[in-house]
C-alpha cells in the first residue's frame, strides 16, 4: 500500500488552486503548512538585497535569498505570485515544491524566476532543518568538512592599489586565496595591447605582494567575445600562477570555451551566469572548466547547487560557488559546502561591517585563518534583523554601463 504523504489529492479546494499532497505526520509532529511568505528588500548602496521569509501554522519560519538581479521589484512580484501556489503546502517537500514552481513557470525561467525559485527554495530547507532540529547540511548527508574556506576579491585602480589591498585583507582575515580583476578601469575603451600588457603588470604586483604560496583567481569578467584574445592575456599572467581565469569569454558558447581550453595552461572557472543543471549539463560535457560557479541564489537553489555538484564531480571538476549577494546567502552557501565533497572555495564578502552587520542578529564570520565555521543551530544557523530593514531602503539600481572608444556597447 502506498503511503499517505505520497499520494497526490485530487481535490481542487478553488479554480485554478494547486491540489495538495496529502499531509500527513514526520516523526510523531503533526503536518506542517505554508500560510505566508513575506519578502524583504534591502538597500546596501550598491544594490538591493532580496531577503525571503516563508511562514508555517506551527510558527516554525525560513529565511533564504534571491539574487538581485535588476529591476529586483521583478523578483518581488514573481515571489508574490509563487504565494498563492504554495500556500498550504508542506514546506518540507522540497523537491515537490521546486518541481512545481519550475515546471509550471511557462518556459524555462531567466533570471528573475530563477532567483525567485532559488530564494523561497532556501527557506524550506531553513524549515525542514528547524523542524528537524539539525543544522541543514546534517539533511543533505552530514558534513564533509569543519570549516569552509574562502577568498575575497582585492580591489583598486593602479597596480600597486590591487596589491596593497591583497596584502591588507590577507593580513585581517588570513584568507590563502585571493581574487582579482586584470582590468585597469576603461578596458573596453583600451587598445587591446594596453589591456593585456597592464593585466600582466597587475597580477605580478599582486603576486610579489603575496607572496608564492597565496591562490590568486583572475576575472576577466566576461568581458571578452574573442577567443583569442583571452588566450593572449593568459599567456601574459600565466608566469604568476594563478589559481585560475574566471569568465575568461562570454559564457553562452561551451565550444568557444573548449577552445580556449586547449590553448591556456591556467585552469579555467565559470557559471555565474548559467542556471539549473540544464544549463550546466552543457559546459561540463564539453570538459573545458576546472571549476564551475554556480550561484545558489539564481541557479536553482542548495538542492539545484547539489545536483550541479554531483555532475561536476563525474567529470572530474570542483565548485567554487559564486557569491557576491549578502550574508544569507552566505550562510546559505555554507551548509551547501559542508555537505560537498568536491567543494572547492567560497567568495566571499565580509559582514563586520554596516549594513551588512546588521542585517542578521548574528552573521557567520571568517575566522582568523580565512575560514567560517559550521553553524550549530538547527536550519541555516542565522536570523534576519528586521529591525534594522527600515534604515536601509531599497532604491532601483541596474548594472552599469559600458562603452566601446566607438561608441557601441561593451561587457561589463
Amino acid at each position: 500500500m502506498m503511503r499517505r504523504d505520497f499520494l497526490a489529492s485530487s481535490s481542487v479546494t478553488a479554480a485554478g488552486a494547486v491540489p495538495l499532497l496529502q499531509p500527513a505526520p514526520i516523526g510523531g509532529r503533526p503536518p506542517l503548512k505554508i500560510v505566508d511568505i513575506k519578502t524583504y528588500l534591502v538597500g546596501t548602496g550598491a544594490r538591493n538585497l532580496c531577503f525571503v521569509k516563508v511562514l508555517t501554522d506551527q510558527g516554525i519560519h525560513g529565511i533564504g535569498e534571491a539574487y538581485s538581479c535588476g529591476p529586483d521589484e521583478a523578483t518581488i512580484k514573481v515571489i508574490d505570485d509563487f504565494k498563492g501556489w504554495l500556500v498550504g503546502q508542506d514546506p518540507r517537500n522540497i523537491e515537490h515544491l521546486w518541481s512545481l514552481m519550475y515546471n509550471f513557470t511557462r518556459f524555462p525561467g531567466g533570471s528573475v524566476v530563477n532567483a525567485a525559485i532559488s530564494g523561497i527554495e532556501h527557506a524550506l530547507w531553513d524549515i525542514s532543518g528547524k523542524a528537524a532540529g539539525l543544522p541543514v547540511y546534517m539533511l543533505l548527508g552530514g558534513k564533509v568538512r569543519d570549516k569552509i574556506r574562502t577568498y575575497q576579491s582585492a580591489r583598486g585602480d593602479e597596480p600597486a592599489q590591487v596589491a596593497d589591498h591583497a596584502r591588507q585583507l590577507i593580513e585581517k582575515y588570513g584568507y590563502t586565496a585571493i581574487k582579482m580583476s586584470p582590468h585597469m578601469p576603461g578596458t573596453n575603451s583600451r587598445p587591446i595591447n594596453y589591456v593585456t600588457r597592464m593585466a600582466g603588470q597587475r597580477v605580478s604586483a599582486v603576486r610579489q605582494a603575496v607572496g608564492p604560496d597565496v591562490d590568486i583567481g583572475v576575472d576577466i569578467h566576461a568581458k571578452f567575445f574573442e577567443i583569442s584574445r583571452a588566450i593572449r592575456m593568459a599567456k601574459e599572467i600565466e608566469p604568476f600562477q594563478p589559481m585560475w581565469l574566471e569568465e575568461p569569454i562570454r559564457p553562452e558558447n561551451a565550444d568557444a570555451m573548449r577552445k580556449l581550453s586547449e590553448h591556456c595552461e591556467i585552469p579555467l572557472a565559470s557559471g555565474e551566469c548559467n542556471y539549473t543543471r540544464h544549463e550546466f549539463r552543457a559546459i561540463l560535457a564539453a570538459q573545458c572548466l576546472d571549476f564551475v560557479q554556480p550561484d545558489i541564489c539564481v541557479a536553482g537553489g542548495i538542492l539545484e547547487l547539489k545536483k550541479i555538484a554531483a555532475m561536476a564531480d563525474a567529470f572530474y571538476v570542483r565548485v567554487a560557488p559564486h557569491n557576491p549577494m549578502g550574508p544569507v546567502a552566505t550562510a546559505v552557501n555554507v551548509h551547501f559546502a559542508a555537505s560537498t565533497p568536491n567543494f572547492f572555495i567560497l567568495e566571499y564578502h565580509p559582514d563586520d561591517e554596516s549594513p551588512r552587520k546588521d542585517l542578521l542578529l548574528e552573521p557567520l564570520m571568517v575566522g582568523k585563518d580565512g575560514h567560517i565555521p559550521l553553524p550549530t543551530k538547527p536550519g541555516l544557523g542565522i536570523e534576519l534583523n528586521e529591525e534594522a530593514f527600515r534604515h536601509f531602503p531599497p532604491r532601483p539600481w541596474h548594472r552599469g554601463f559600458e562603452f566601446r572608444s566607438d561608441g557601441s556597447v561593451g561587457f561589463i
